[in-house]
């Protein structure tokens, strides 16, 4: 059993961790603030090791990999500003619990910087997406209620005081195909509530680039979170997928599109499959979805604004 806890509110995560804690268990938590600093305790006894190494990331993966390795049932506790997905996707993690407290939605909402490439709502909004389950760390009102509603649908929450070591025995990780499977995790409701709402849009045609980057602006305010699948005129082959979070935003190439490829071989059974049946004669499996939370943005400027990106007048390429 590897259990990873992550959380915003350093201390709220580590009084999880501890109470996940159950006999034949160790904890152990990682703390970037000054180097990387990782405290085991086991049996009571507790032993701080600082880790060494040109690339933190790696070196703390190494680590945690050894120690997976060295105990049967171990609790992570992530430094606050580690996001668990993408650990989860490399070791064998089974299950992420997230703990999000009464100020979650302001940092998930807002723009301030971790580092260069990452802002504090990214880091917020990945901890909650990441997450098996999640706890909750004071009474969360009824707007971040409806956020994580659309945000993590399926995924069960439990109060603080509720978490036990027996918790985990229910929990198991379920992990995602991060790029061509689904854009919301779960069934979330398309509904409004609380001024929190779903935005959906899709369309086949290829983007214009400067439109685009004109429409990306409108998801920089007022958005929780956004994610999509995308193409432009000026690079077809290249699947391009959007992340946005409050006010950070990525946008990168991550495959090829099969219309472009000689090998669908490689690609996923599920993704081959969803090709064959939405085939356009023209663009292939080429398509553009996305998917946004709003909390305090105008769904039909967003709407508007991709619509207008769009390059109707192609037929081809």
């Amino acid at each position: 059993m590897l259990a990873l806890v992550a959380g915003l509110d350093r201390a709220a995560a580590a009084g999880v961790a501890a109470r996940l804690v159950g006999p034949g268990t160790a904890l152990v938590a990682y703390d970037l603030r000054d180097g990387i600093r990782r405290t085991l305790r086991v049996d009571g006894t507790a032993g701080a090791h600082l880790l060494s190494g040109h690339c933190a990331s790696c070196a703390l993966r190494a680590d945690l990999a050894m120690l997976a390795d060295a105990f049967d049932r171990l609790v992570v506790h992530l430094d606050p500003l580690l996001e668990p997905g993408p650990i989860a996707r490399e070791l064998p993690v089974t299950a992420v619990v997230s703990v999000l407290d009464d100020d979650w939605l302001a940092a998930a909402t807002g723009d301030d910087l971790v580092d260069g490439d990452r802002t504090v709502a990214q880091v917020a909004v990945g901890h909650a997406e990441a997450a098996d389950l999640l706890v909750l760390h004071g009474a969360l009102d009824l707007r971040t209620r409806a956020v994580l509603d659309r945000l993590a649908a399926p995924v069960r929450r439990v109060h603080a005081m509720q978490v036990a070591p027996d918790l985990l025995d229910g929990v198991r990780h379920a992990p995602v195909d991060e790029v061509f499977g689904p854009l919301l995790r779960g069934q979330p409701p398309l509904s409004a509530e609380a001024g929190v709402q779903v935005v959906t849009f899709r369309a086949r045609g290829p983007f214009d680039p400067r439109r685009l980057d004109d429409a990306l602006d409108v998801l920089l305010h007022g958005v929780v979170r956004a994610r999509g699948r995308l193409w432009m005129a000026s690079r077809p082959d290249e699947v391009l997928l959007l992340e946005s979070a409050g006010g950070g935003l990525a946008l990168s190439p991550v495959d090829t599109w099969l219309a472009a490829s000689d090998d669908w071989g490689a690609a996923a059974p599920h993704r081959r499959a969803r090709a064959a049946m939405d085939w356009h004669p023209a663009w292939g499996d080429r398509v553009q979805e996305l998917a946004v939370i709003t909390h305090a943005a105008d769904p039909d400027r967003i709407t508007r604004a991709f619509t207008e990106a769009v390059e109707h007048e192609r037929t081809a390429l």
